[in-house]
């Protein structure tokens, strides 16, 4: 599909609320699934797949979010496999859903994605200085490269868990 500057499917993200800051979380619900890559790349098509399937049962189950508190979180286990993750208000039916507990740090990044080895290389300074040590790196690709183009910015929210 060609861009069409008139056409939006993600909504403005706003940094603010993920610039620098510590989140503790205590049981924050996801529901998850996994979607094949290779070599950290999404085969194509799968990752719209995944998402329409894991956002349309948190609409058909009622626990969607309310589009300010949207979070999509991806991990990378592997080259050949993503998980994604959804934040839901409630357990969903019929889908893995899973809890996280802990704290998370978050850092705010603008550019295109193959920026991620340099932003993780500034984040574990960042991560560094403050004397935490990272258990995991998660992101959050707060647009579709459309409204990316739309907006004018590319953000890329890390969360590392600490």
């Amino acid at each position: 599909m060609a861009y069409s500057p008139d056409v939006q499917c993600c909504p403005k993200f706003d940094p603010i609320p993920f610039l620098d800051k510590v989140h503790k979380w205590d049981r924050k619900r996801f529901i998850m699934d996994t979607i094949p890559q290779i070599a950290h790349i999404p085969l194509p098509g799968k990752f719209a797949k995944v998402f329409s399937g894991l956002w349309k049962a948190a609409q058909l189950s009622d626990a969607a979010p309310d589009v300010k508190d949207f979070l999509m979180l991806s991990y990378d286990p592997s080259p050949w496999k993503s998980e994604l993750y959804i934040a839901v208000n409630k357990e969903v039916p019929n889908a893995k859903n899973v809890i996280f507990s802990g704290v998370y740090v978050s850092k705010v990044f603008d550019g295109p994605f193959d920026n991620v080895s340099v932003w993780i290389k500034e984040f574990e300074k960042y991560l560094s200085d403050n004397r935490w040590s990272p258990k995991k790196y998660y992101f959050y690709f707060t647009t579709c490269p459309r409204c990316a183009r739309k907006y004018g910015h590319n953000y890329v929210v890390i969360f590392a868990e600490i």
